[in-house]
């Protein structure tokens, strides 16, 4: 994979950019709530070291085309300027031209459809700019919300993968997404 340099893609209301040093703060202020990690793959942060170290992680993910987090950043209103959430594209198959796709967004923000907004854009520039034939998602079987976001994108339920992930000691099955490029483009450009 090339190396993903610094760029930004717009929504009607968002700035999606590149995670900067900078966003330890607004991450570690996301990450470390309970309800907003409830189906991650991980328990709530504790430290603001492991924020630091996420964004670490990134900025390499960045350099060796492993990764690309994209924060979401509201340009009006009371919140504008500040980090609320992130969309990644990560676990690149070139060979297959696929990827995983992840999201979270803070909790103040729930509801307001952010993060569908923000998806658009991003499975737009995959199989645009990227041209990768095929996206997957892997959440938690009660997470009911997620699941609604997915389907709203028109990723396809394809698969259920029993006790896959233990997080905070407790062990989790997984509901496998996926949306094809040929589904993408047939549902946002339907042929006239």
């Amino acid at each position: 994979m090339k190396i993903f340099t610094s760029f930004t893609l717009s929504t009607e209301r968002l700035t999606l950019r590149f995670v900067e040093p900078g966003d330890a703060e607004a991450l570690f202020r996301i990450m470390s709530v309970e309800e907003t990690m409830r189906y991650f793959s991980s328990t709530p942060w504790q430290h603001m070291a492991q924020a630091v170290d996420n964004i670490e992680q990134t900025l390499k993910g960045y350099l060796d085309g492993a990764v690309l987090r994209l924060a979401m950043v509201p340009r009006e209103g009371e919140h504008a300027g500040e980090v609320i959430g992130t969309v990644t594209l990560y676990a690149f198959d070139l060979r297959n031209h696929r990827c995983e796709i992840g999201y979270i967004l803070g909790r103040p923000h729930w509801g307001q459809r952010y993060t569908q907004e923000a998806l658009k854009a991003l499975i737009a520039y995959a199989f645009g700019t990227l041209e990768l034939q095929r996206l997957e998602a892997d959440i938690h079987p009660d997470n009911i919300a997620s699941e609604r976001l997915l389907q709203s994108l028109h990723f396809q339920r394809e698969g259920h993968l029993r006790e896959r992930w233990f997080v905070g000691g407790e062990i989790s099955d997984s509901i496998i997404y996926g949306l094809l490029r040929r589904d993408w483009e047939a549902a946002t450009h339907p042929a006239q």
